[in-house]
């Protein structure tokens, strides 16, 4: 069998969906692999910075493992701003459901609101509101996205910063998308996790 029998989804049968899921499953077994990719695209991305998108990705990611952050953590810090190659608009949501299936839903719901909890840095200037995400203020995970801004992303745009390669961070992004997708355990719903470990921070600064 090369090909599904059908050509309209309703007429299909249980082995065409066997078949389906096992490309399915091989397929998405190198998702991984497509993201690290994707990441180096991002230096032909958004421009005017002292740091190309890729650069801030790396810093970002960087500050976080510095930290002492889990690998949940450090891998959405790293791709936070992947969506801006294909959703330039609304690059948080879209990078946010890419990571949602594989990582802590508080580091997914980060993510995803990032560029509302921004535009407390420079929402006046582009004639948007800085306040935005005073909408969230009831959210468990409100401090920990005002954290994430502050610490990781407004201020990862520095050229004399020391920064990890993508190939440091590229087992770390193999072993999240690994995971079995929306695994409980995984996800953890209304749990978190501290950004920063300064005891884990300590050991890492000897590697």
């Amino acid at each position: 069998m090369e090909t599904v029998k059908f050509t309209q989804m309703k007429d299909g049968d249980r082995e065409d969906y066997a078949f389906l899921t096992e490309h399915e499953t091989e397929y998405a077994s190198g998702t991984a692999d497509r993201l690290l990719a994707a990441m180096v695209e991002l230096d032909k991305s958004l421009s005017g910075y002292k740091v190309t998108r890729l650069g801030h990705s790396l810093q970002a990611a960087t500050r976080a493992w510095n930290a002492g952050a889990d690998i949940d953590w450090v891998v959405s810090a790293l791709l936070h701003d992947i969506g801006d190659i294909y959703a330039p608009y609304n690059h948080d949501e879209y990078a946010a459901a890419i990571i949602r299936p594989f990582v802590r839903e508080q580091c997914a719901w980060v993510v995803e609101k990032h560029g509302d909890f921004q535009l407390i840095y420079y929402g006046e200037h582009v004639g948007a509101n800085p306040h935005k995400r005073d909408a969230f203020r009831e959210s468990a995970y409100f401090d920990d996205c005002a954290e994430f801004c502050e610490k990781w992303d407004q201020s990862s745009f520095n050229p004399n910063y020391s920064t990890r390669p993508l190939e440091f961070f590229s087992p770390m992004v193999t072993e999240v998308f690994a995971r079995k997708s929306y695994d409980p355990a995984v996800v953890r719903a209304n749990q978190r996790e501290a950004m920063s470990n300064s005891a884990l921070a300590a050991a890492r600064s000897a590697i």
